[in-house]
């Protein structure tokens, strides 16, 4: 019976989704192309959520919050397909989803406004839902499982020439943490991500990005604040690369620089901002991706 009822809500949601992606794609039009598949690579569904999440004696139903395995891919004007692609891939926080977080956070804007020559990638984590758990992209090469789909549908729309990754960066609000943590850990793509960006999320599974940074040579940012919660876990792995003798920046981000953001790998920037500020109140999303080593899209 749950196997019918799931098909079912499948089958709704990518009815309802066709209708949705032609208003989603007018409103970001003059940005590029944007589509909205579903991929089984998906986070969602996923049998642990099968029964939804209980949480402060509130259930967060299935059909309602873990049944949507839509996947947003935005390719700006301009881009070039070259011999591997890279992608920049977004996840949402708590109480959130992916339209709501695009358009609160302006994502595709600063994306686009950054031009860089790669593919923004936005799975549909918990909707709506105060949950951090990342469903399939906590499974061993998850996120190697939802890349080659979207490399898979790309290329068959002849956006790209083929399935080889390129460079990968991992950029997430609040509770994106978790899934996060995850793919670097398990993902099975670790290798090609050049850049991690937490948005006021590092809330805990500290040994994995403490893990990821030992042992491989990607960028690592953190912005945090003072009331979000980030804030003691944040200052314990700055303590933590003190005492290993880890060299990183520590800035103010009204002192922040691009030179900063160019010249350090590991860089965490205090803010005086709110923790739903932290993302688009100065473009930090924009100038973040600007300073990575991804390439421009040359016209």
């Amino acid at each position: 019976m749950k196997c019918k009822t799931l098909l079912f809500f499948i089958f709704v949601l990518v009815f309802i989704n066709d209708l949705l992606s032609q208003s989603v794609a007018e409103r970001y039009k003059n940005f590029g192309q944007i589509f909205l598949p579903q991929f089984s690579s998906a986070p969602f569904p996923h049998p642990k959520r099968m029964d939804g999440h209980n949480y402060k004696n509130r259930l967060f139903s299935f059909q309602e919050h873990y049944s949507d395995s839509s996947v947003t891919i935005f390719v700006p004007n301009g881009f070039k397909p070259v011999n591997s692609t890279n992608i920049v891939l977004y996840f949402h926080g708590w109480n959130n989803n992916i339209d709501s977080a695009s358009a609160q956070f302006k994502l595709i804007e600063q994306f686009s406004e950054s031009n860089k020559n790669a593919v923004f990638v936005f799975p549909e984590g918990p909707k709506n839902s105060p949950d951090s758990y990342g469903g399939r992209l906590e499974e061993t090469d998850g996120l190697k499982n939802l890349i080659a789909d979207v490399l898979k549908f790309l290329t068959e729309k002849s956006i790209v020439n083929s399935g080889k990754i390129g460079n990968i960066i991992l950029a997430g609000h609040s509770g994106a943490y978790r899934v996060i943590a995850f793919c670097l850990m398990q993902g099975g793509v670790t290798e090609n991500i050049s850049d991690v960006i937490l948005f006021d999320a590092l809330y805990g599974q500290t040994e994995k990005y403490e893990n990821w940074i030992e042992n491989f040579t990607g960028r690592f940012i953190n912005i945090y604040t003072d009331s979000g919660g980030t804030k003691s876990e944040t200052e314990q792995m700055m303590n933590n690369f003190d005492s290993l003798g880890v060299s990183y920046a520590h800035k103010e981000e009204s002192e922040l620089s691009a030179s900063d953001l160019l010249n350090n790998r590991l860089i965490f920037i205090h803010t005086d901002l709110n923790h739903t500020a932290v993302i688009a109140t100065r473009k930090q999303f924009l100038i973040y991706l600007k300073t990575s080593a991804l390439p421009l899209i040359k016209n």
